[in-house]
């Protein structure tokens, strides 16, 4: 099956600066915000399914190599910047419906999500929900999502207001100056203070490689209703259409089923290692 070649972005560098300084430096920022920003909702959601430190370190491997391979494979093949993530809001949706659930009746809501994503990108569905959508309704949901991360500078502000102002200061100085390394800057300098205020901690990293763990799934009807059901709506509604808006408005004609299927079956692989649905974005 061949793909439409997709247009790229008219801003969109050539292949001879694909490992220019700041496109590497956006790719840590993308993966380290992305883990740093949501991964205690994870261990909340682990620990409401009574995962143990095994398990949920097995969860953390399938999402990390789930991720990984559903970022390099399709940016390879259609030549765009596709990157995937859990699902935040999904996240926070498990956190508070896994309560009274084992974690192997956990693993069969993650097969049966990480299915229906995979039905919906395989037959079509979602390419014609999109055709429906309007574009600022999805850009609006991106938005909803992405809110709450603007405010946290304020909610920071109260206990760590000298680092807050700190890194804005490094942050707006860095864009009137050099604008393509605002964010790492901005973290350099949060990572530095941390560093001489003694907030780091690395003495307590632990650097042993994690192990998977596989889990046998076990699908209860009830659990697959109430919260297999709510967390597919939520991974596609809240994230995975408001992805595909911004590729739109960026240029990149990507399809979306081939994304979408892909990201479902690889989730269905990974789940009985404890991988949730992922869901995919610029």
């Amino acid at each position: 099956m061949t793909h439409p070649s997709p247009s790229p972005s008219p801003a969109a560098p050539p292949t001879a600066s694909w490992f220019q300084l700041s496109h590497l430096s956006s790719g840590f920022i993308a993966v380290l915000v992305g883990y740093s920003s949501s991964v205690a909702i994870i261990f909340q959601a682990a620990h409401a399914a009574g995962a143990t430190p095994e398990q949920l370190n097995s969860w953390m491997w399938a999402l990390g190599i789930g991720m990984g391979l559903s970022c390099i494979i399709p940016s390879l093949i259609f030549r765009a910047p596709i990157l995937t993530a859990w699902s935040t809001p999904g996240a926070a949706l498990l956190a508070t419906s896994l309560q009274g659930l084992s974690m192997e009746q956990a693993i069969g809501i993650f097969v049966f999500s990480s299915a229906l994503i995979a039905l919906t990108g395989i037959t079509g569905w979602f390419q014609k929900i999109m055709q429906v959508v309007p574009r600022h309704i999805a850009s609006a949901m991106l938005a909803g999502v992405l809110l709450h991360f603007g405010l946290g500078l304020f909610s920071s502000m109260q206990s760590q207001w000298a680092m807050s102002l700190s890194m804005l200061a490094a942050f707006l100085l860095s864009r009137l100056l050099m604008p393509r390394y605002a964010v790492l800057l901005a973290l350099a300098v949060g990572i530095s203070y941390a560093f001489f205020s003694n907030q780091l901690h690395l003495e307590l990293l632990n650097w042993t490689p994690a192990v998977p763990v596989f889990m046998s799934p076990e699908f209860k009807l009830e659990a697959l209703l109430g919260v297999g059901i709510p967390l597919f709506m939520v991974t596609m509604t809240s994230q995975n259409i408001p992805g595909l808006a911004v590729l739109r408005a960026n240029g990149y004609q990507t399809p979306a089923n081939p994304l979408i299927a892909g990201t479902g079956v690889l989730g269905v692989i990974l789940a009985p290692l404890g991988d949730s649905p992922l869901i995919w974005l610029p």
